[in-house]
């Protein structure tokens, strides 16, 4: 599981005080609601303390804050970017769709995802107003506990509830300052390398919750050093076993999006896991990058050819007021 050293962009405002509520997207008493009502969450709180990390060119911006994880009982850092059509009034009584993005290397004390450098946020409001994504909210939360083990997204024994922090605290986060889609199909994640296992393991374990993932250069068996002594709740945690028992229970449907790049290791590795359980409800896609190699600076456009769009068009979109 490769790592990266990559820093966020310089902003002016940075650490400033900052907040995702706006006048113009809230619900005034006894306005008549929308189609968009069925289908919303609407922000259940408390909310949290945002700070400014850095401000892209369009004026969004990408917000930090600490999260101490009720359920986890694990404290750590988590960024948020919402995009412009977050804030228009006509979609001011619809959800969005969250992109939980996770980054490769250990993941700790930052998400490489915050920094504006790899454009993954303004690549997305771009893709957006091309038809090419939809305006997800991008929550981009620390990986793991330190940087000295992975611990695989998972609730190893023994070990801080990384499991329990990315599938329940990290969503009840979003859900308590966003307005969010009911239905698993408002949620999916993307992620690099180690990354790319924890979103790929996480949409596997729990397709109740999530709908998709878009999964660039990624382990497909668990491989923390930290599972010794712990095998049954390794299978446990093995994107080949939980797709295995996803196609024979017959569902539901999750849409798993791969990227690799020619130069890089992996790619058999990858088409034998997409031919050997890419069946039934678990749909898959191949996106190999030409000359593309194991890091994050690849996978952001090769994102535009295909795999953005195609989890797109099986996600719940913002549903304007009529």
């Amino acid at each position: 599981m490769a790592s990266a050293l990559l820093l966020s962009a310089c902003s002016s405002d940075k650490g400033e005080p900052m907040s995702f509520d706006d006048p113009k997207a809230s619900a005034a008493p006894g306005q008549a609601r929308s189609a968009a009502a069925a289908k919303t969450r609407l922000p259940t709180g408390p909310k949290a303390a945002f700070t400014t990390e850095s401000t892209l060119e369009d004026g969004t911006k990408i917000g930090v804050t600490t999260l101490k994880g009720k359920k986890s009982g694990f404290t750590g850092k988590v960024w948020v970017w919402a995009p412009k059509q977050y804030f228009d009034p006509k979609y001011a009584h619809s959800g969005f769709p969250v992109l939980i993005a996770l980054p490769g290397g250990n993941g700790y004390p930052n998400n490489y995802w915050m920094g504006t450098d790899l454009k993954l946020e303004s690549s997305i409001a771009k893709w957006s107003q091309e038809g090419k994504s939809l305006p997800f909210i991008v929550v981009m939360p620390v990986l793991n506990p330190d940087a000295k083990n992975y611990y695989d997204g998972s609730d190893i024994p023994g070990q801080p509830k990384m499991g329990t922090w990315m599938t329940e605290d990290v969503p009840d986060f979003v859900k308590a300052n966003f307005r969010t889609f009911t239905s698993r199909d408002g949620w999916a994640f993307m992620g690099s390398s180690s990354g790319g296992f924890v979103g790929l393991k996480s949409v596997l374990k729990h397709p109740d919750k999530f709908r998709a993932v878009i999964a660039s250069g990624p382990d497909t068996v668990p491989d923390s050093p930290l599972w010794a002594g712990h095998e049954k709740e390794r299978q446990a945690n093995n994107p080949e076993k939980l797709a295995r028992h996803l196609a024979d229970r017959r569902g539901p449907e999750v849409d798993l999006a791969f990227q690799i790049g020619t130069e890089e290791s992996g790619q058999a590795n990858l088409r034998s896991f997409i031919k050997t359980y890419g069946k039934g409800p678990v749909k898959t896609r191949l996106n190999v990058i030409q000359g593309g190699g194991h890091n994050a600076r690849t996978y952001v456009p090769a994102m535009a050819d295909g795999p953005i769009q195609w989890i797109s068009e099986h996600m719940q979109a913002p549903i304007p007021d009529s």
